[in-house]
């Protein structure tokens, strides 16, 4: 079933760290409604910049939150951010502020920190010019582990007045309320204990069994599916980002039904690939929902959401 959902703003927007290709942010106001209104721990295994725990942090709806995410510097990013905000922004401050003295935008800057990082200069300041300047947001690695995604002409990234006003907001929702790590999904889900929830956004089923570039690590279908199945076991709720379908094409397989899962079709909005070749398409992203929240509050056609986006 799809629903059209009519969003009310209050007191401005959901703030985000820096923009961040995959993120759910602009999902946020359609996935939220399926949480409940209040909850132990809300743990995130594959955070990314992690969307959903700060719009969910904005609401108060848990009382304690995990974020883990495979790749390292992301996580130093999320946790600096969080604990640390002024002195992310200065130090971040410094590497912004550097490109303003370079010629022909600073590409040469960019390409200065990339290589500054990929030599073993992974602080969070440097991850997060790096996603800040970057095409589209969009992390990229090599074959070799290196980060190797090419920097945007055309801006230079989020100005630290920007960066200040959104980090410390976050900071307030999360700090001395937040852990961190950089571990397997499967080891954070085995940490899990009823009255948490787990929410899922892995990569895309495409490259789930391989490496590839546009994500840190991949994972296989049949340990994830194991994964859910002991979390079933354990009575642990979860809700997951996994698939969807844009025009007649599906990406990725759906969940097993033996899982018990509810699955909810959310509108991600017209495809930009589909707009370049002159088509309107509609994106759609699945939503799968744990046994026990199928009884939560479902949204309902022209439903109005009163919260900060």
């Amino acid at each position: 079933m799809n629903f059209f959902i009519q969003i009310k703003t209050m007191n401005g927007s959901v703030p985000h760290i820096v923009q961040y290709q995959g993120s759910k942010r602009n999902l946020a106001p359609q996935i939220l409604p399926y949480f409940p209104q209040r909850f132990n721990r809300l743990i995130e295994p594959f955070a990314g910049m992690a969307a959903i725990t700060i719009a969910v942090s904005r609401l108060n709806k848990a009382q304690s939150y995990r974020l883990n995410d495979l790749n390292t510097p992301l996580v130093s990013v999320l946790e600096e951010a969080i604990n640390n905000p002024q002195r992310l922004l200065d130090d971040y401050t410094r590497v912004w502020s550097e490109q303003l003295t370079y010629e022909e935008g600073g590409v040469a800057h960019y390409y200065k920190v990339r290589d500054d990082f990929n030599n073993g200069n992974q602080c969070a300041a440097n991850m997060l010019y790096l996603l800040a300047r970057c095409v589209k947001g969009s992390v990229r690695y090599g074959n070799n582990g290196q980060f190797n995604q090419s920097p945007d002409k055309r801006r230079k990234g989020t100005s630290p007045t920007n960066l200040a006003r959104n980090i410390f907001r976050i900071s307030n929702y999360l700090k001395n309320r937040t852990e961190f790590s950089s571990i397997d999904y499967r080891e954070v889900l085995q940490m899990t204990n009823p009255g948490d929830i787990v929410y899922m956004d892995p990569p895309y089923q495409g490259v789930c069994a391989t490496r590839d570039s546009r994500y840190f690590s991949g994972i296989n279908f049949d340990e994830f599916v194991e994964s859910l199945e002991d979390l079933n076991r354990r009575g642990i709720d979860y809700i997951i980002s996994y698939d969807g379908s844009c025009g007649d094409k599906q990406y990725g397989n759906d969940l097993p039904n033996e899982l018990g899962l509810r699955k909810v079709m959310l509108n991600a909005g017209l495809s930009s690939q589909a707009l370049l070749l002159g088509k309107k398409e509609v994106t759609y992203e699945a939503l799968y929902l744990s046994p026990n929240l199928q009884n939560v509050a479902q949204p309902k056609v022209q439903e109005q959401l009163v919260f900060a986006l």
